[in-house]
């Protein structure tokens, strides 16, 4: 019996040593000689996707008619807008950027701007209601096919402001929506680490100062979701090229 119970003890303190492990999670270090890994994400089979709402409230201050949300937006190069291309499950490596720990969503004549945000993972999100009517921000943490609440919170007068901490546990973005203007939509790539990108305008990303090693690459976009890549192997100083696709 106290065999098994010496046994029960030095599992449960393994248990909790790599529960602390992992409750640590990312670690910023220095990096010296650190590599890159650069390269485009064409569209694929992903089509362009705009979808057309009837304004049916608050014209004055939301305007009349229709408004069309653009949810995905394929550039004349045949590349992907609004992609991320982030590398997956590494555990220490350069801070995270400073400007990321703050990210203000403004709601303003019925949009949120800015319609693809970037934050860090435990960050501060504001929310601000720049309009003379009611709007309701409803926040979901976007898990697979799933999402989940993060946040629900009616803003009824102008000027009214929000603040939380977001902290995501299982998902990297959030799609973002009004409860009361079914034509409001917007996205948040929450970032878990700094080794992630943005593309740009010509579809092109640029991951830097990554420690050397092997690591998973994945892609994110707010309304196609996310898809697996593979693997990189980065040298120390070295630079890995691919061009992906959805």
């Amino acid at each position: 019996m106290k065999n098994m119970m010496r046994k029960s003890a030095i599992v449960l303190a393994m248990l909790g040593l790599a529960t602390a492990a992992s409750a640590k999670g990312y670690k910023e270090v220095e990096v010296t000689d650190g590599g890159s890994f650069v390269g485009t994400v064409a569209a694929g089979d992903a089509k362009a996707d705009t979808r057309t709402y009837t304004i049916s409230k608050d014209p004055e201050i939301c305007g009349e008619g229709s408004r069309e949300v653009p949810f995905v937006q394929i550039n004349e190069n045949g590349t992907l807008a609004g992609a991320v291309v982030f590398l997956a499950d590494i555990e220490e490596g350069k801070p995270m950027p400073e400007e990321l720990m703050k990210l203000t969503i403004n709601q303003e004549h019925c949009e949120f701007s800015p319609a693809l945000g970037l934050m860090a993972n435990k960050g501060e999100l504001t929310a601000i209601n720049d309009d003379g009517t009611l709007h309701n921000i409803h926040m979901y943490e976007q898990i697979g096919k799933a999402r989940k609440t993060v946040l629900n919170v009616s803003q009824p007068n102008k000027g009214d402001v929000l603040t939380k901490d977001i902290k995501l546990r299982r998902g990297n973005g959030m799609k973002v929506e009004c409860d009361a203007h079914d034509f409001m939509h917007s996205f948040v790539y929450v970032a878990k680490t700094p080794y992630f990108s943005l593309v740009d305008d010509t579809g092109a990303f640029s991951i830097t100062d990554i420690p050397a090693g092997t690591y998973k690459v994945m892609m994110w976009h707010g309304f196609l979701g996310e898809k697996k890549v593979g693997e990189i192997t980065v040298d120390a100083g070295g630079e890995v090229s691919m061009d992906l696709s959805y």
